[in-house]
């Protein structure tokens, strides 16, 4: 018997438990929780380097206490260590990190903005917490099998936003092809998150310099914020610049 390894990842541990609970009954299923998104990372990445890796993630898409409506977080750093703030958040770093996972969104309520989100984050699915064992059962053996699970009414409106979503990226793409190759090496600087002096000091440019550039990106850009200025680039696909290798210091002490 081929055995399932699912791990739940909620920040309520009595549904969390239950849920894993009810799961483990299962004659072909392994189930292990996890109550934050770092925690997660760290079973991925344990269980990765142990020959054991999970196939199903089943991620809360609260996870965190992201308010309704608002958008989901970019990876942050916490204190030392790398983490990560929401569910939908969660999924994209699972995808990058571990791309044969296959992740299951949980959710309270049908929200077709944040399914849609979900599905671009690299989620299969997005089922209601109060979905039946034997549905959520069909879900999980269907995303082995490569199937994208919704609820039926949430078809259209994920349709509709997902539509939405390409259009929006066709136009953000087109405003960042109007920035000069210096103009998207500094944008991509600032996808990185580094500031003005540090930009120049990569860039070998005065600081001068790297805030005329900086502010010619937003204007072409037609934003006001190096925050909209990131949202924007990310929509076109711009990624960050390669940091790896680099020293940074912060604080008077080298990292």
């Amino acid at each position: 018997m081929v055995r399932i390894r699912v791990l739940v990842v909620d920040d309520h541990r009595i549904f969390a438990e239950s849920l894993a609970a009810a799961l483990a009954a299962e004659p072909d299923v392994d189930v292990f929780a996890a109550g934050s998104g770092p925690a997660a990372l760290r079973c991925l990445e344990r269980a990765a380097g142990e020959g054991r890796r999970y196939d199903v993630l089943l991620v809360d898409a609260d996870l965190g206490g992201l308010p309704p409506g608002a958008r989901p977080a970019v990876p942050v750093r916490d204190g030392q260590e790398e983490g990560l703030v929401d569910g939908i958040s969660l999924v994209a770093g699972v995808r990058t990190a571990q791309p044969g996972v296959r992740t299951v969104v949980l959710a309270d309520r049908d929200d077709p903005r944040r399914a849609a989100l979900a599905l671009q984050a690299g989620a299969s699915g997005w089922v209601a917490k109060d979905c039946s064992l034997s549905r959520l059962l069909t879900v999980i053996r269907g995303v082995l099998r490569d199937e994208t699970h919704l609820p039926p009414a949430l078809l259209t409106g994920v349709l509709k936003e997902l539509t939405a979503a390409r259009r929006h990226r066709t136009e953000s793409e087109r405003l960042v092809e109007s920035l000069t190759p210096r103009e998207r090496e500094v944008l991509r600087c600032m996808v990185a998150g580094l500031g003005r002096k540090a930009v120049a000091e990569r860039l070998f440019l005065s600081p001068h310099t790297v805030r005329t550039h900086m502010q010619n990106v937003l204007g072409k850009l037609g934003v006001h914020s190096t925050l909209a200025a990131v949202a924007l680039a990310r929509r076109a696909g711009v990624g960050p610049v390669d940091l790896a290798g680099d020293v940074v210091e912060r604080g008077g002490q080298l990292a």
